[in-house]
């Protein structure tokens, strides 16, 4: 009895060290926000601030155009975000509940897009860009992306779970397939759309080398960039740096928390039948 309780135990105490141990990065990033130039030079720096210097935070919003940098990103990322989840639920919709001539064979040369490297695409995708007279714009940062085989692999998996007697007394009742997908599949769905919308906006929000590639104004770059200016400014001053990506942070942080809830569920649908 006495193992038998001490084996959950040590168990936990595991996960929490396990725990500490991939956070410690994130922690040391926001303490280090706070101390002062000479406590982030010490060595080994202190854990934990001696005060909460707010001077750090100041003087990285004023002297570089950090709100700037993540109005960009958000709105880039925030555009990315809803073009991918109306385009990949239509796509995928299709891929579900309509019959046509080829629909496998086509899904698989859709799917098999997800093979290829981005790297491969940069070129052509610049090119084009320039040619367009896009550069520096928000549709040259959004429009490359607007769509993409992960988002109608994602939600296609998760339509073929919903229960087929709800399209058959939708379809007594006369509805056709727009009705069926904003009545029935969109409200179903939103676990796996609400995954697929923080997926995309995570993974667009930390884009680097892209907007560095077709932006050149320093009013069009993004936080990842934003933060890499502040690496070669102050001398390094590491702590005026750490300030920076801790406000860049924050949005992913506030996503995370207002969206773990859906995301938990949209990870976990279909993994329990009945």
């Amino acid at each position: 009895m006495i193992a038998k309780r001490i084996a959950p135990t040590l168990n936990y105490l595991l996960l929490v060290v396990l725990a500490l141990v991939v956070l410690y990065p994130l922690l040391f990033t926001v303490s280090s926000s706070f101390m002062t130039e000479k406590e982030v030079s010490n060595f080994p720096p202190p854990l934990f601030p001696s005060q909460l210097y707010l001077e750090n935070f100041k003087n990285a919003i004023s002297g570089f155009p950090i709100v700037r940098f993540i109005l960009n990103s958000f709105i880039v990322s925030s555009g990315i975000t809803v073009s991918q989840v109306i385009t990949s639920s239509l796509a995928a919709y299709a891929f579900s509940f309509l019959n046509f001539k080829g629909k496998k064979i086509l899904f698989a040369v859709f799917l098999s897009t997800m093979m290829i490297p981005w790297e491969v695409t940069i070129i052509p995708n610049y090119l084009t860009i320039k040619n367009w007279g896009w550069m520096d714009s928000y549709q040259g940062l959004i429009v490359p992306f607007m769509a993409g085989a992960f988002g109608v692999f994602l939600l296609r998996q998760f339509f073929l779970q919903l229960p087929n007697e709800l399209f058959d007394a939708a379809k007594i009742d006369g509805c056709g397939h727009l009705r069926n997908f904003f009545s029935i599949v969109l409200p179903l769905s939103r676990p796996a759309l609400s995954t697929l919308g923080v997926y995309v906006f995570l993974t667009h929000w930390n884009h680097y080398l892209w907007p560095l590639l077709i932006t050149n104004r320093a009013s069009m770059r993004t936080v990842q960039i934003g933060v890499s200016m502040l690496q070669h400014a102050e001398v390094m001053s590491w702590n005026l740096i750490l300030a920076g990506v801790t406000i860049v942070l924050l949005p992913s942080f506030l996503l995370l928390a207002l969206g773990v809830k859906q995301l938990v569920r949209g990870i976990t649908a279909g993994a329990v039948k009945g």
